[in-house]
């Protein structure tokens, strides 16, 4: 006997109407366009102020001055940002269904600062300098302290306030550890200072190739599991009458956030609240449906990203503010916006 779901349920799994699917659409057209203008500006803007053509020939005949800064190292720059913010959307949006918590984010439950503790650990303490060598190390924080906030928040009863509680103590905790490391060990702090503020300075051929294989597989992961996560968000009950296997679903979808955060946060460092805005916003214009959400997160998410790097470049000229500080002074206002938001929509 199958179980009929509230009104408001069926409307979440209906069809949308054609209008609303093109609307959907060209939305999504929209963004990419946006998307390709913002990684162009990336590519022209800088620290080091360059003209158009000085930047047209850095791209396509210098391979001199400008070629050196255009090409090794602004178009590296901006390939990894395209690729770290797709992967922080979508581990975003991934987490908000699965703890149907519309404010989850890798940052918010911990798993930034599991992969990162993680990681200084292995360089400081290991002495693993490659990224192919901590990305593994990166992988392992951040699936330990996903497992650690979920068993904390109270499991299959977890509640959003809860998760954000665990998740926000043990990222205090696992910070507290980063600082002490970092300051007793002075190597230590000249090598990490920047990753761990999140940055895309040191983006390289090398890392973009190395990190390339984990997110490709974590976004195919995510996206494929766009519809049996859209029976999950609407509860146990209900996603059981529609055929998802609940355990399954919930295994690989926390699978892919690992995946996808871990890889990110191991070639960039932690940056914080790109996904939780992204997903967030997204799903007040295509509603509820992770078959348009997904995709929309995670264009999107490089566009706020590679314009947050390219406001640090600008903002202290000659020097640059990291993009983790840029997120992050975005990112509090919005976060807190936001849960007053739904604070007044529950009364």
């Amino acid at each position: 006997m199958l179980v009929d779901s509230p009104p408001e349920q069926r409307a979440e799994t209906a069809p949308a109407p054609p209008t609303r699917r093109a609307a959907r659409a060209l939305g999504l057209l929209l963004s990419v366009v946006l998307l390709v203008l913002v990684a162009l500006a990336s590519i022209a803007i800088g620290a080091k102020a360059l003209s158009l053509d000085q930047v047209w020939h850095g791209l396509f005949h210098d391979t001199g001055t400008y070629g050196d800064v255009v090409v090794d190292e602004r178009l590296a720059r901006t390939a990894l940002g395209l690729l770290a913010g797709a992967a922080l959307g979508l581990s975003g949006a991934v987490l908000q269904a699965l703890t149907r918590n519309p404010l989850a984010e890798p940052g918010l439950l911990g798993m930034n600062a599991g992969a990162s503790a993680a990681v200084v650990t292995a360089m400081t303490y290991f002495g693993v300098t490659s990224l192919s060598g901590y990305v593994w190390f990166a992988f392992l924080g951040a699936a330990a302290v996903g497992a650690l906030v979920w068993f904390l928040g109270g499991s299959r009863g977890a509640t959003p306030v809860r998760l954000a509680l665990a998740g926000t103590a043990i990222s205090a905790a696992l910070y507290g550890y980063l600082q002490a490391v970092l300051i007793t060990d002075g190597a230590a702090l000249g090598k990490m200072r920047f990753w761990t503020v999140g940055s895309l300075v040191s983006a390289t051929n090398s890392t973009i190739v190395q990190v390339l294989p984990f997110l490709a597989v974590g976004t195919v992961l995510a996206l494929a599991l766009a519809r049996p996560l859209n029976a999950v968000e609407m509860g146990d009950d209900t996603a059981r009458a529609l055929g998802a296997n609940l355990g399954r679903t919930r295994a690989l979808a926390m699978l892919a956030a690992v995946v996808l955060c871990g890889a990110a946060t191991a070639a960039c460092g932690p940056i914080v609240f790109v996904g939780l805005m992204v997903p967030h916003v997204v799903r007040s214009f295509t509603g509820p449906d992770l078959r348009w959400i997904m995709p929309y997160a995670t264009v999107l998410a490089p566009v706020l990203l590679l314009g947050a790097d390219v406001v640090g470049r600008v903002v202290a000229r000659p020097a640059e503010l990291q993009v983790g500080i840029v997120t992050a002074i975005i990112g509090g206002p919005v976060f807190i916006f936001l849960v007053r938001r739904r604070r007044t929509a529950q009364l």
